[in-house]
């Protein structure tokens, strides 16, 4: 199957890292200029006017010093944010640069060198204007100044080694680059404007800002441009617990990401907490086309899951549970009430979202039999990365066939009196341990004496065969069970791939599950329960296949900006000699 959009986008991932520390950066530096100085002195002191011995010093090191330490605060007055880290990896960058163009001299003649030199600022200008736009401010005229910063100096070191002259050719030649590198942010933003109408560096700095400050949330403001409304059901279970705080068991159809604090990333913990009852808010059909463009779009599922409640029947009768196959997929079903829940999984095969089509048709066939049908996706087993199941596909048609199985036996099942408990635990392990800030839920149904477990983790995906584990221990605990993960991406920053497990073994946190699993048997109470089906309407996500074109167009940028940058670089040397000529 071709790759889909989220995987690719995932795929970025590869192009972040992480600065090092500012002090190994400048210690690097000083070393670099103090080689230069041991080994280079000789090819300096045969030019005229250079008296000074330690040219490497005064050439490469006291400029990157001088970067690193005037940039950050530069940026900062303009009102953006930067590193000192990232500040120190630019400014050594830049001085590595300058040195590898400077020495190209020595392939022809050491009287070249004060040429390249200049050559080598010019370039350290154009490099650290197109860097900062895109980490910083993408206005570009703001940040002339803090790019400036490291070649004005180098300038001045270069008319106190060559000549006063010196200086008009550097400034020449920083208005090539300049505008070379100039030209090149305009291409590198071109196919971004084109398709999305957003700026793409623009969208970077954002970017940055979350990767720098989680809690940013100036993504959402590029995601809304790009967003388009939606119309989607929500089916939900209502619990009444005889004088116990009821249970809400909720199914969107909208997907918990992209990343982080971003969108919709926290969907479960923000519904969960905007109830009363115990809220269990498991992983509906959706991809990443239908995530959240703003954490504030979740209120219109609030307001549209609290307006459904309105007028609802209760009902004390429920079926008992079963499980049945098909290729692939497993269902777990149970009937409560007029309703259906059906909670589908492929684990131990690689399961990745299923889409929203495919949960409509499965909710279609249903409403034959059933006015609310809510199907879960357990989304419990990752082995990497992989596209979403879409329509008419093998797996979905297994989806498609194992879930109209499980109505129809539902169909037909006897309604008992049933009892209901659940619980709730939070966990001690942190976001990039793979955990979310819910923790585990459990929502135990005893029908007849047949008790089944719906076990939720609050993470994306599972690490393959932990849901087997877990379900191992479980079921010696209970008759029928399934483990699902509520695919919040408040755990992942870009990558998609954080699955619960990956970093802490399944046999360290099985014991909480088993803990809340107990304590939901200890909660087992009569109960009566209804089910709804909301409609979230005018909910602004990124939109149909949006995730794929702006990965495709990103990744299409990539594969040109490194032939591009050559091309400008040659044609901005090959004005720089004719400057030379000219000049000299």
């Amino acid at each position: 199957m071709t790759q889909e959009g989220d995987v690719k986008l995932g795929q970025l991932a590869r192009y972040i890292f992480t600065a090092p520390s500012w002090k190994r950066s400048l210690f690097l530096m000083v070393i670099l200029g103090l080689l230069i100085d041991g080994a280079g002195v000789r090819a300096w002191v045969i030019l005229p006017f250079s008296a000074l011995p330690f040219s490497g010093t005064l050439a490469f090191t006291l400029p990157g010093i001088a970067a690193l330490i005037l940039t950050k605060p530069l940026i900062e007055y303009t009102g953006k944010t930067m590193t000192w880290n990232r500040s120190a990896l630019l400014a050594l960058t830049c001085t590595v640069f300058g040195v590898i163009i400077t020495y190209f001299a020595l392939a022809s003649s050491i009287k070249l060198i004060p040429l390249f030199y200049a050559i080598s600022l010019g370039f350290v200008f154009g490099l650290r204007l197109l860097v900062l736009a895109a980490i910083a401010d993408y206005r570009v005229p703001r940040m002339l100044v803090p790019a400036f910063i490291q070649s004005s100096v180098g300038i001045l070191a270069g008319m106190l080694l060559f000549s006063l002259s010196f200086g008009i050719l550097a400034l020449v030649l920083h208005v090539v680059f300049g505008l070379g590198f100039a030209i090149l942010i305009w291409m590198i933003e071109r196919p971004l404007r084109h398709a999305f109408k957003i700026r793409g560096l623009a969208f970077i700095n954002a970017f940055i800002a979350h990767m720098t400050d989680g809690s940013s949330k100036g993504m959402e403001n590029f995601f809304r441009e790009i967003g388009e409304e939606i119309f989607v059901p929500q089916v939900s279970f209502f619990f009444n617990q005889d004088k116990k705080k009821g249970i809400i068991f909720t199914v969107p159809n909208l997907h918990p990401g992209p990343m982080g604090e971003i969108g919709g990333g926290n969907l479960p913990k923000i519904l969960h907490d905007s109830f009363d009852e115990e809220t269990i808010v498991a992983h509906g059909c959706a991809t990443h086309d239908f995530n959240l463009v703003s954490e504030t779009e979740i209120q219109k599922v609030i307001d549209a899951l609290q307006k459904s409640r309105s007028g609802i029947s209760y009902s004390r009768g429920a079926g008992r549970s079963g499980r049945l196959s098909q290729g692939s997929v497993q269902v777990l079903y149970q009937r409560i009430g007029d309703s259906v829940l059906l909670v589908t999984s492929r684990s131990p095969h690689r399961t990745e979202d299923v889409d929203f089509s495919v949960g409509m048709t499965i909710m279609a066939e249903g409403h034959r039999w059933f006015p609310n049908v809510a199907v879960v996706d357990a989304h419990n087993c990752m082995t990497d990365l992989s596209s979403p199941v879409l329509l008419a596909t093998l797996t979905a048609t297994e989806y498609q066939h194992a879930s109209l199985e499980a109505m129809d036996r539902c169909r037909t099942a006897q309604l008992y009196p049933f009892r209901a408990g659940a619980a709730h635990l939070s966990l001690p392990y942190k976001r990039e341990q793979g955990f979310g800030d819910l923790g585990v839920q459990v929502l135990v149904v005893d029908v007849e004496g047949q008790r089944t477990a719906y076990v939720l983790i609050d993470g994306n995906n599972m690490a393959q065969g932990v849901r087997e584990v877990l379900l191992e221990q479980i079921l010696t605990h209970i008759d029928n069970a399934e483990v699902m993960t509520t695919d919040s991406h408040v755990v992942n920053t870009i990558s998609g791939k954080n699955p619960v497990g990956m970093h802490v073994p399944v046999s360290e946190f099985l014991p909480f599950v088993i803990e809340a699993l107990q304590a939901a048997i200890q909660d087992l109470t009569p109960s009566e329960a209804a089910a709804s089906t909301a409609h979230c309407e005018r909910v602004v996500v990124f939109g149909s296949n949006t995730i794929s074109q702006l990965a495709s167009t990103v990744n299409a940028m990539l594969v040109f900006v490194a032939p591009l940058s050559l091309a400008m670089l040659l044609l901005a040397f090959l004005l720089s000699l004719i400057a030379y000529i000219v000049i000299v």
